[in-house]
């Protein structure tokens, strides 16, 4: 009778034949306490000092390593996307070195339409350069880079106010030089220009403006007229600096201005490929068959050059850093994680005596080290991002460097590289606790718990 009092008593009130009351609800994402994942769960809250530690420290180093990725080849990219933007993928000059390109080049005109002809080529556009001075009213003068630029369907600027260059029907100004003297610029009046956005903010310029712009050869002692020039529109150098002022007009109005005519000659060709015909660099080739005296560049070996001479510097200094704080984050879970460790003996060979294996103490470590790497390598990422963009700030505003040129560059291989150095530093950090706790001798480390 007492007996089936006490099974009745056990039943479930409200249940129809249950025998005990069901188990309280848990949580949807709780982990099951004796997996490894969950003891490394419950091992980080309950050590929540040494947690945040851990991820504050991986989130700091994890950030200066990301920004080294982006380092590593940022500026490298950059340039390459200041090239294509610019529409042209072929360079023609006539020295050795891309930045020799003040050489006239003989036979300019000509060499551009045979290149013109090619089937491979879109566009051709000749480019002259030299020194000039600018002066708006009683204002002090800017000395400016002055580009004159031939007819072509592809501009190398990006107008931001106003429009751009605008060129007679073609035949009318030819890079030749032979043209009828009344037509120049100086005697019309008609001297149509783009500038920069520096440039009109230091002379409160606006489209529809007037400009006096004189010409200064560099090494020579000249006093050349100055001619009115008329600003059409506001644009964006794509390789001008962020100090540097810079105006360009027609071909016509460049030789007006320089009073020289060109006789054909060009400080540099650039060439716009047919994708469909093999892209810059088989029309470099075909049009390095045509010159053999001149250096023709595609972009892609533009690239390969500066990345050879001048991105050494960085991809080393990158290197350099990314090696030290993979090492920092190394040595700092490392180490945390051995005192840790240390000061849990005893549970790890009570754990190891009731029945829990090594594989799983050694997976309970391996879980431990990837949360502590995983949370702070996921921090690391917006932080390394506003540094990056902070750094960028800074080194933008070295003296000579185009204006939309970036050290730091996000590329998907960059996150690649983060996420693949971390796993092996979580590996790398855990592999000595878990050698550590393999040799646990349970008995004798039990047996000095109780006598400590």
């Amino acid at each position: 009778m007492a007996g089936r009092r006490c099974r009745g008593a056990a039943r479930h009130r409200g249940g129809a034949g249950g025998v005990l009351d069901a188990a309280a609800p848990q949580h949807p994402v709780a982990l099951s306490p004796m997996t490894s994942l969950g003891l490394a769960w419950r091992t980080a809250r309950r050590y929540r000092a040494r947690t945040l530690l851990a991820v504050a420290g991986v989130a700091i180093i994890g950030a200066l390593l990301f920004d080294m990725l982006l380092l590593s080849r940022g500026l490298l990219a950059s340039f390459a996307d200041l090239l294509d933007s610019e529409g042209f993928d072929v360079r023609v000059i006539a020295s050795e070195g891309l930045p020799a390109m003040r050489v006239p080049i003989p036979g300019s005109a000509d060499l551009a339409d045979r290149i013109r002809g090619m089937p491979s080529v879109r566009d051709v556009a000749l480019i002259r350069m030299e020194r000039a001075r600018v002066r708006r009213g009683a204002d002090r003068p800017r000395v400016v880079t002055l580009v004159g630029r031939t007819q072509s369907g592809v501009g190398p600027w990006t107008v931001v106010r106003g429009a751009s260059l605008s060129y007679g029907p073609v035949g009318s100004a030819r890079a030749s030089g032979e043209r009828d003297s009344a037509s120049l610029p100086s005697e019309r009046g008609d001297c149509p220009v783009v500038i920069g956005r520096n440039l009109a903010t230091a002379f409160a310029l606006e489209p529809g403006s007037s400009l006096d712009v004189t010409a200064t050869p560099a090494g020579i002692a000249s006093a050349l007229p100055s001619v009115a020039c008329r600003v059409v529109g506001l644009v964006d150098f794509g390789f001008a600096g962020v100090d540097e002022y810079a105006v360009a007009t027609t071909m016509d109005a460049f030789e007006a201005i320089v009073a020289e005519p060109s006789h054909g000659e060009a400080d540099l060709i650039l060439v716009a490929s047919r994708a469909e015909s093999g892209g810059g660099a088989a029309a470099a080739r075909a049009i390095a068959g045509l010159r053999p005296d001149l250096r023709v560049y595609s972009n892609e070996d533009v690239v390969a050059q500066f990345n050879r001479n001048g991105f050494a510097y960085f991809r080393q200094i990158s290197f350099v850093l990314s090696s030290l704080t993979m090492s920092f984050a190394f040595l700092l879970v490392a180490t945390l994680l051995t005192v840790s460790i240390n000061q849990r003996l005893g549970e790890i060979a009570a754990l190891r005596a009731l029945g829990i294996g090594r594989r799983r103490i050694a997976a309970m470590l391996l879980w431990e080290s990837a949360l502590l790497v995983g949370a702070g390598a996921l921090l690391a990422l917006p932080l390394g991002g506003v540094l990056a963009l902070l750094l960028d700030h800074i080194l933008r505003q070295m003296p000579g460097l185009p204006e939309r040129l970036h050290f730091f560059v996000f590329e998907p291989r960059a996150l690649v590289i983060h996420v693949v150095l971390f796993v092996i530093t979580a590996a790398a950090a855990a592999a000595y606790p878990v050698w550590l706790t393999s040799r646990l001798p349970i008995a004798a480390t039990l047996r000095r718990e109780v006598v400590g």
